[in-house]
């Protein structure tokens, strides 16, 4: 299909061969930044030499938020020692596993909870890490794109234009990680205004249609991520289902684009989403408005708590 990838740290397969699989396509690798530093650069160099293209390092997962449906059905699958494949197969960690006499063979259990233990949870980073973990980075990769991915203020995204980072993601981890979160359209608008010159911007959380993709793109979002969508296929038809919900989502975003008066993405800017004039206004009397009507944005008139980056 042509599409980028992302693998994350808390994929199920190990980096090498999600690489395979996805063959020459671009590809990004999502890091949740491990507790010991000799893990992390053993990660970003698999990850380099699987053939991904940039880091993306995800900022509001260090501890995983209150999930009530994850709770209630225990859906913690490291700790059943499921999914842990990207930290079984690596040598850093399997050395770790040794020196603590964890044999990951014969205690799948107690290998994955040090796996998601080593990761996820205890400990918190500053912005005092990340010019590390940048110089760390380019040094693996020559040179290849940084972003941050967590990114809801607009201070967290000038601090991220300051510290060095090539690019952001504008995300709210789906909405799972702080309870009433801002939403991450509404947070997308103020932080392009202010940054929107000076680093890539890209996009995450709730894109479940075209016209959302449009949305983004047109508050000055350069890329968007699809995140959940392609789950839902993966559970009902696997391999196939993942296929037909990313087709479908293109042929949404073709034919939007189509019956929108949309010639290319360049087109896609900010007057597409300008306020409408009144609706009890009869069409004909602004058809020449049409385009920059295309998709109205109403006055906010409520108020969120806006998640900041945990650095």
């Amino acid at each position: 299909l042509n599409l980028p990838y992302c693998l994350s740290t808390a994929g199920s397969t190990a980096i090498e061969k999600v690489a395979a699989a996805n063959g020459s396509g671009p590809r990004f690798f999502q890091l949740y930044l491990p507790h010991d530093d000799e893990l992390a650069v053993s990660l970003l160099t698999r990850a380099f030499d699987s053939g991904f293209d940039a880091c993306m390092l995800t900022t509001d997962t260090w501890q995983l938020g209150w999930r009530h449906d994850d709770i209630a059905s225990a859906n913690y699958a490291f700790y059943r020692g499921i999914g842990a494949d990207i930290g079984l197969t690596d040598p850093v960690f399997r050395k770790r596993l040794a020196e603590r006499g964890i044999d990951p063979e014969k205690q799948p259990q107690e290998a994955g909870a040090a796996w998601i233990d080593s990761v996820w949870h205890g400990r918190a980073f500053s912005w005092e890490k990340i010019p590390w973990l940048i110089s760390t980075w380019k040094k693996i990769s020559n040179n290849r794109p940084f972003l941050l991915k967590g990114i809801q203020s607009v201070q967290d995204a000038k601090k991220a234009v300051e510290v060095g980072c090539d690019g952001i993601v504008v995300s709210n981890h789906a909405g799972r990680q702080v309870d009433g979160a801002i939403a991450s359209l509404d947070a997308l608008e103020n932080i392009v205004a202010a940054v929107g010159d000076r680093i890539y911007i890209t996009y995450d959380s709730g894109i479940r249609g075209a016209a959302d993709i449009v949305k983004a793109l047109a508050l000055g979002a350069k890329f968007v991520f699809v995140g959940r969508l392609w789950v839902w296929g993966l559970s009902i038809m696997g391999e196939a289902g993942v296929r037909h919900v990313m087709k479908s989502l293109l042929a949404d975003f073709d034919i939007l684009m189509a019956v929108g008066g949309i010639r290319n993405v360049a087109e896609i800017d900010r007057e597409l989403i300008g306020v409408c004039p009144d609706f009890l206004v009869f069409v004909e009397d602004y058809l020449d408005e049409a385009n920059v009507c295309l998709l109205e944005s109403y006055p906010k008139s409520y108020s969120l708590t806006a998640d900041r980056s945990k650095l």
